[in-house]
């Protein structure tokens, strides 16, 4: 099983930082105002970012280390690997 952190960016232009082991799955969720709290009033989201891993723990531990990016660390981010889903 992989595991993927992720960045969406939001309606309100916003970015959302999570972890998924199914990634289409948890942006339909988000989108369909199933996902996390934060982007249920921020519909639709994008996906702008992943990164995948073999395990959970390394994948947690970079969502934590993302998470902590300020805005421009994270748009730096995601244009370095942009992904199109």
């Amino acid at each position: 099983m992989s595991h993927h952190v992720y960045i969406v960016e939001c309606a309100d232009e916003s970015l959302y930082t999570g972890y998924t082991t199914d990634i289409e799955r948890r942006v339909d969720e988000h989108n369909a105002g199933e996902g996390a709290k934060y982007t249920r009033g921020r519909t639709p989201v994008n996906l702008q970012y992943v990164e995948t891993f073999d395990e959970r723990g390394p994948a947690m531990s970079r969502e934590y280390e993302i998470k902590s990016l300020s805005r421009a660390e994270k748009l730096e981010l995601c244009g370095e690997r942009a992904t199109t889903f």
